[in-house]
């Protein structure tokens, strides 16, 4: 088996890559860079940044502060996306521009919606009664 390939996930290089992105959109948006009227009214988190193997493609997971307003934060990042990867290519060092893609991360209400249900009395039973 090749080092170079990993068939368990993506590779160190992808990963880099992607934390790289994630952090030239974050301190974009925080340093409010984006022309954007919604944008300028709203802390966005950039919690993740996953590329396509060939590093043509990342997918942005974001978070508006406290949750508010996700589509209308959602569809400003969209309408700015020309924008926005000029700014990632020109910052971060790829043979290609990689093409974005925003969505809001669900990852916090899965989390919450987990921790409710290892708190329902009748879950919390079955796993007492399994040791």
């Amino acid at each position: 088996m090749s080092p170079a390939k990993s068939i368990d996930g993506p590779s160190v290089r992808v990963l880099r890559v992607g934390e790289q992105v994630r952090h030239v959109l974050s301190e974009i948006l925080m340093r409010g860079e984006v022309h954007d009227d919604v944008l300028a009214k709203h802390m966005v988190s950039v919690t993740e940044v996953r590329m396509s193997p060939d590093l043509r493609h990342a997918t942005a997971f974001v978070k508006p502060l406290l949750g508010t307003d996700e589509e209308a934060v959602l569809k400003a990042l969209r309408t700015n996306t020309a924008y926005l990867q000029r700014e990632v290519a020109r910052r971060v060092k790829m043979k290609y521009a990689a093409k974005l893609k925003f969505l809001i991360d669900e990852s916090f209400e899965e989390g919450g919606h987990i921790d409710r249900l290892l708190r329902d009395p009748k879950v919390a039973r079955d796993l007492g009664s399994g040791e």
